[in-house]
Formats: C-alpha cells, structure tokens, sequence
C-alpha cells in the first residue's frame, strides 16, 4: 500500500479531526506543474533536465506549494503542542488537581488512557514527519533541485518541524518513566519500540528510531556547563540547557528567572535569536523522584 493511501486511512480514523498535511492536493499541484512543462520537451532535449520535470525557482510550484504546505505544517506543530502540553500537565498533576484537569478535559482518568493518548500522539507526529519529508523528496524529484531540502531548513529555523519539538522529547521521556516505574503493569505500553535513554563515555543520550527510517538523537549534556542537564529547559529552537547555565547565558539571576530577560538575547548553542522568556521546563528529564528518567538512570550506569 502506497504511503498516501495508508497516511489517509490514519488520519481518518481519528476519533478527533485534526490538522492533516494535504498529500493528495500537494501532490496534484506537482503533477500538474510536471505535465505543464513536459510541452516543452524541445527545450529540454538540450539541457541535462528530465523530461518530466520542471524548472529550478518555478514561480508557479513556488507560489502555491510551499505556502500551502507552511499553513499545513503550523497548524500540525500547533495542535501537537497543545496537546502534549496538556497530556504532561495531567500526568504532573496530582490530587484534586488532577481530577480537575479530568472532569475539564471530559477525559477517561485512567493510567491506561494517558498511555493510549501519548501513544496516539507519539504516531501523529512521526506520521505526518514522514508525510512531509515525503512529500518535499517529491518536489525535488519534479523539479530536479534541492528546494524542498532548503525549504526543510527554513522550517526548522521557524520552529516549524513537529521532530524538533521539546513536547516530543518529553513524550520520549514520559514513554521510558512509564516503562522504568514500578507501578507500571508487566503489559509495557511501547509509544514505539527504539526508544531508549544510553549512556557513551558516562554521557547521557536519547535516541529513539522511529518510522521509515527517522532517527532522532538528543543529547542530555549541556554546552554550557559541559554536564548532564540539571533543572533542564528547552528553548524554542529545541536546544536543551540546564535551568542555571541558561540563565547565565541570558545574564540574569535566578531568583529574577530566565523570563525576565532580553527577548532579543540568542541561544547559546546555535547563536539563533530566540526568546529566552518562551522557555519550555523538560520536566520529564530532570532528576528527581517525580520524574525519574535520569535519575534512575544515573544510578544504574554510576552507582558510585
């Protein structure tokens, strides 16, 4: 079955509607550029270009695609966004704030329902990654260039691409603290099977394979202090700082917080202008009883 076809049994079978990338539409506009310039074939017999391909910068494709697509890929990140955020805020919620969040939601108060919902919310976002890196490989195919790879780019300075997401780094983790915790069933519920928290020469890593070949390496140290994140955030452009080193690096001191500064301050790491005040806490990471990834984990790699 074509990955079109499967893409679109997926999404319909949502229970909820939710922001789907336009594969079929995107994939007419290309095919109706490609059959609009293999008129032209006399022109072509002289260049190096295929047949069935259109030209580099064609304004037509450019002016319709990429735009179409943006919208698409926005209102995805978007909704993920949200919702993970408020799957995480559930599952930290305790007492009566959580049936709160429960009755509010109208949502089943079950362990095995927060579970099915990370999951479901784990294979929208691989999904409609996969539907998107498909989608740009097509229009560099028609039009034998590397736009798409360029548009790719672009997207991910925007904060665009759902796999850069810190919502999605936290699901990860909120997968291994549900599969470490002793009040876990035997029954693991896997979001995906590759999904593991390693250590290489004492450094912490989580790396996760996903579908169709899509890997995903996150690195738990800080560039900064140069040690395992402690109080880690996260920044927009999805670089990962412990909550200190980042408030330094903003020049501000931690009882003012790092929401008291600049918005015009850069990240450390990648020198992006990103504002320090939209910092997301990796909650799921930190080493603490409530959130266990890397606390467990240090304990077991350097019991000492």
């Amino acid at each position: 079955m074509k990955f079109c076809k499967r893409y679109q049994e997926y999404m319909q079978g949502q229970e909820k509607k939710l922001p789907v990338v336009g594969f079929k539409k995107l994939k007419k506009m290309l095919k109706r550029c490609s059959r609009r310039h293999s008129t032209s074939s006399s022109s072509r017999s002289s260049s190096s270009l295929p047949l069935n391909t259109c030209p580099d910068q064609c304004p037509v494709c450019d002016g319709t695609f990429f735009p179409s697509l943006l919208t698409e890929m926005s209102a995805i990140v978007g909704c993920f966004n949200q919702r993970a955020q408020k799957l995480l805020d559930l599952h930290l919620a305790s007492g009566f704030r959580k049936y709160f969040f429960w009755f509010k939601g109208k949502s089943q108060g079950s362990h095995n329902a927060l579970i099915q919902e990370g999951k479901d919310l784990v294979t929208y976002a691989l999904i409609n990654a996969v539907a998107i890196r498909k989608i740009l490989k097509k229009y560099d195919k028609v039009h034998y260039s590397r736009q798409g790879q360029m548009f790719k780019s672009q997207v991910q300075s925007m904060h665009k691409e759902i796999l850069q997401s810190p919502w999605l780094c936290e699901l990860m983790a909120f997968h291994i603290n549900l599969r470490e915790t002793k009040v876990q069933s035997r029954k693991a519920h896997a979001f995906f099977d590759g999904c593991s928290l390693s250590f290489k020469d004492g450094k912490p890593a989580l790396t996760c394979e996903l579908l169709d070949s899509i890997k995903i390496d996150i690195d738990l140290t800080c560039s900064i202090c140069l040690d395992t994140v402690f109080d880690p955030v996260s920044l927009t452009c999805g670089h990962i700082f412990c909550y200190i080193c980042a408030c330094s690096a903003a020049s501000v001191s931690i009882v003012d917080g790092i929401k008291a500064s600049d918005s015009k301050k850069k990240c450390p790491l990648c020198r992006e202008v990103t504002p320090l005040s939209d910092i997301i806490f990796v909650l799921q990471f930190a080493s603490s009883p409530a959130t266990p990834l890397l606390g467990m984990k240090c304990k077991t790699e350097c019991p000492f």
